[in-house]
This record gives structure tokens, sequence and C-alpha cells, in this order.
């Protein structure tokens, strides 16, 4: 087992980074209880915090790579450990020293095509409000009631493009004056702070942030629940403070508001897969399924693991750019369930659980047996 330094500079660097919990441990156990990993492979957090504490962490092992930060350990933990900032203050420690394990690596990749084009997914910056050609989206202005912030896999990924043209949808039916930042909107910056790069998420949300008071923002809607989480629990870390809105709420809001009709019916059984970081992370459970209950003729069931003890997806903590082998995917067995109790429909909002839910349906004997949905897909295709 290799150190980057002696045990008394690590158990500092630790600190440093973040970490000083480690030592509220007395190894319970029951972070290693609740964690998906052990679903699919043999996994101890309760070890990484162990080691951590006498500053024994080894660096190059692909352990501390594996928190998705879904949130369940730090809801069991009696001593308040916070593993996910102190999980994410070895990954700073490896990013500094440039150690990746080969799971990883893509990592540099993703940090590379932030910094040149403002996204994870190496496209071009002046692609970025594409998916909204032909779909009467105007550029954000101050006067306007709202801006609209898909976010990078809304923005660019041809699966995920139909949810923001969705969303653009409700809005212009329901009379909302919202506008897009375009090329001038970044990654919010949350996968590649939870991936170890801080200096480059802080590089990122001054950017954003310039953006939006140089624009006049004040309220900011969102498709992806990891915008969410950052622009209102981690923008306030440099004295701003927005207000957010994820779109599974806000169509709720319209709705209610008389502003958004529901004409059609959607007539299929539908499970709702709460994602990490809008339910674990920021208490956002009900409107998404007070929503789908106001849909004429759907049908909605609950899986096994909702609400509070939701399977995560495997894509938080920067786990959506690194490679998983098949047999260790926790969105495999999210699908199976959603399969389980018969279910047409596994509708979500959040664009990493979408992206990882498609891939795990199209390895089924019938692919066709269940579609995957975003909220605003749904609610698009009945107004």
């Amino acid at each position: 087992m290799e150190n980057v330094a002696d045990f008394k500079e690590i158990i500092d660097l630790i600190k440093e980074n973040g970490g000083d919990a480690f030592k509220l441990c007395y190894q319970c156990g029951l972070c290693d209880v609740v964690c998906p990993w052990n679903r699919v492979r043999s996994f101890s957090m309760r070890k990484i915090v162990r080691e951590a504490t006498f500053g024994l962490t080894e660096i190059e092992s692909e352990d501390i790579w594996r928190c998705t930060t879904c949130g369940k350990c730090p809801k069991a933990c009696p001593r308040d450990v916070k593993q996910i900032e102190s999980g994410v203050s070895l990954r700073r420690i490896a990013a500094e020293y440039g150690v990746f394990p080969a799971h990883v690596r893509p990592i540099r990749a993703v940090g590379a095509s932030l910094k040149g084009e403002g996204n994870p997914l190496n496209e071009d910056r002046d692609k970025r409000a594409d998916w909204a050609k032909g779909h009467s989206v105007k550029p954000f202005t101050e006067d306007m009631e709202i801006l609209y912030f898909p976010g990078c896999y809304l923005s660019y990924d041809p699966r995920l493009k139909k949810a923001a043209q969705a969303t653009a949808n409700i809005l212009k039916k329901a009379n909302v004056d919202f506008g897009i930042l375009g090329t001038k909107e970044n990654c919010c910056g949350e996968s590649i702070r939870k991936a170890g790069s801080e200096e480059l998420f802080i590089s990122l949300a001054k950017e954003n942030i310039k953006t939006f008071i140089d624009s006049g923002v004040k309220k900011i809607l969102v498709s992806s629940p990891h915008c969410y989480h950052t622009f209102k629990n981690e923008y306030p870390e440099f004295m701003v403070n927005f207000e957010v809105v994820h779109i599974s709420q806000y169509i709720l809001e319209l709705i209610n508001e008389g502003r958004l009709e529901l004409k059609g019916e959607y007539n299929k059984k539908v499970t709702y897969h709460d994602p990490c970081y809008l339910g674990r992370h920021n208490g956002i459970f009900s409107e998404p399924r007070i929503t789908l209950n106001k849909v004429p003729g759907l049908q909605l069931i609950e899986m096994a693991d909702s609400m509070q003890d939701s399977l995560c997806c495997g894509g938080g903590g920067g786990r959506i750019w690194m490679e998983t082998p098949k047999e260790e995917r926790f969105s495999d067995l999210r699908v199976e369930q959603a399969i389980d109790i018969d279910a047409e429909v596994l509708a979500t909002s959040c664009p990493y659980c979408i992206t990882n839910f498609e891939d795990s349906r199209l390895s089924l004997d019938d692919s066709e047996t269940l579609e995957i949905k975003d909220i605003a897909e749904i609610i698009n295709e009945i107004i």
C-alpha cells in the first residue's frame, strides 16, 4: 500500500481538503449496510474511512472512486461522518497528484472539455443551443419571467434533447415568458467537483454566476437534479442566492395555477424513480408523484426501494463519466425492479438516470417492454 506522503502529511492533506469528519467514525458499519455497491460486489466505505483516519489511504485504488454520492450512508450515519465530503477530499488529493485508475481516466478528457468548451461531452460551445432550433425559444432577457437552464446532457445528447424540447413546449403552452442563455451557458460543475477537481468547479461556478448576474437572472428552471443541487446548495458558497426550481416542481405549479391544462390521456402503467439528487439530497419526493397522478388514465405504481430508499442509478459522483462493468450496473437492477411490477414506463427527472436506464433497457431480451421517460416528455404528450 503506497501513500502520497508520510502518515501525518496525508492526514493533514485530508483535513485541508474537507475530510476532517473521518475522525468521528466509530466503525459501526451502517454505511456498508446501505451502500448500493454491496448489491453488485463487495465494497466497504467503512474501510476507506478507517484507512483515511490513520493516513493509510491507497490513492491508486479504485475504491475511493466508487462512491456515487447517492446520499444513503450520510442518512444512516449516527456520527455525521460526512462520507461524501470526506470521500471527495480523497479524490482531490488523487487528482492533485494526477493519480487515476484505468476506469477513472476518462475524467481527464472530461476536464479538458469543460475547460475548453464549457461542457463535459467534448461538444462545440457554439452548438449548445442547437436543440432549440425550430422550437421558437428566445435568448434570455432581464425582463423575462424565468431562465430555462437545460444543462449539458439536454443540450447535446440526442436522446435527452427530446426532454429539453418537451420542456420548452410545456412552457410555451403555459404562456411562460422564458429564455435560454445558449452559448453563454456553462456546465454547473457539480459532477467534476465530486470527481475531485475543485479548481475547475470554482472556475465554472464563477463564470456561470457572472453570466447570471450580468443577464439579470433571478429565477432559474432546471431539468437536472444535479444543476438544481449545485445552484441551490453550492453556489451560495460564492455569496449569491438565485431562486431555483426543478421542472418536476414547476410543472405541478403550472397545473395548480391553471396555466397548464392536461387535455389528453396516458393509459399506461408508470413507475417513478427518485433521482438521488432530487430526492434524498433535496427532499423532493411528492411533487413528481402528484403531477403524475394528475395525468388522466395514468396508473402510478411504486417499485421496491422508492422515495428515501431509492436505488441509485450509478451516475452520480462523476461515475457517469467512468467505466463500470456491466455486471456492476445499479441501473440494471433498477430496470429489473420496474419490470417486476409490470410497469410499461419507467419515469424519472434526471439526465444521468435516463442515460443509464436506456443503456440497461437495451440489454433486455425484449427491450420494447419498457419505455424510459422524463416527466416532461409524458406531460408534453397530453397537453
